[in-house]
């Protein structure tokens, strides 16, 4: 059965909601999404913590769906220390047993040692201008501009290039669509919908 929220899709690939704004399917009937598409997502992130937080959470969502890891995220923060750089850094194998156990997480091993190494290669940017220059500088000179959702692509040739930078750097589930994602998260490209009514709403791009 379609929910009532998203049973009228206009031409245009949108959803209007109940508050007469369009927004994508993705974001029209699951409430916290629609506040995470209201309120946080395409706009720009440029601080370390917060980046790092979005990269982490980017990394654990490989092969679950964005809902899962914005429900988790209230525990994630907690497990990790509020996604501190230098506090995650330092955690042990111990700590890694112990987030094991956490069941308000995603405990898969290998996504949270990931997070664990993408913490201490994050500090060791630092010595090269930090990780916010570090990704923003892959910002490309132009953005999407989809008028429905089959136009939004799943990679660039940034996020590629993104990709492999990360890794070379020490980071590790940095993979060429999960930066793409991380790109539309912060701002870096704008993939909301030409209809949407949070199109241009980073201030990066024009709508």
């Amino acid at each position: 059965m379609i929910p009532a929220a998203a049973a009228a899709v206009d031409g245009d690939g949108t959803v209007i909601g109940d508050d007469g704004l369009a927004r994508p399917p993705w974001a029209s009937v699951d409430p916290l999404l629609r506040e995470y598409y209201d309120t946080e997502w395409g706009l720009p992130v440029r601080d370390e913590q917060g980046l790092y937080e979005r990269i982490s959470l980017e990394g654990f969502q490989a092969g679950l769906s964005w809902a899962t890891i914005l429900r988790k995220r209230p525990a994630f923060r907690s497990a990790f220390h509020g996604f501190q750089p230098d506090t995650v850094a330092a955690f042990t194998d111990a700590d890694v047993e112990r987030l094991l156990q956490d069941a308000g997480i995603v405990r898969n091993r290998l996504k949270i040692r990931a997070a664990i190494t993408n913490a201490r290669a994050t500090v060791s940017l630092r010595e090269r201008g930090g990780l916010v220059d570090f990704v923003w500088q892959f910002q490309p000179a132009t953005t999407p501009r989809p008028a429905s959702h089959t136009e939004i692509p799943t990679q660039s040739p940034e996020s590629v290039a993104l990709s492999k930078a990360l890794r070379k750097q020490g980071f590790s589930f940095v993979g060429p669509t999960t930066m793409f994602a991380l790109m539309e998260a912060i701002g870096m490209v704008d993939t909301h919908l030409t209809a949407s009514h949070r199109r241009g709403s980073s201030g990066v791009w024009p709508a």
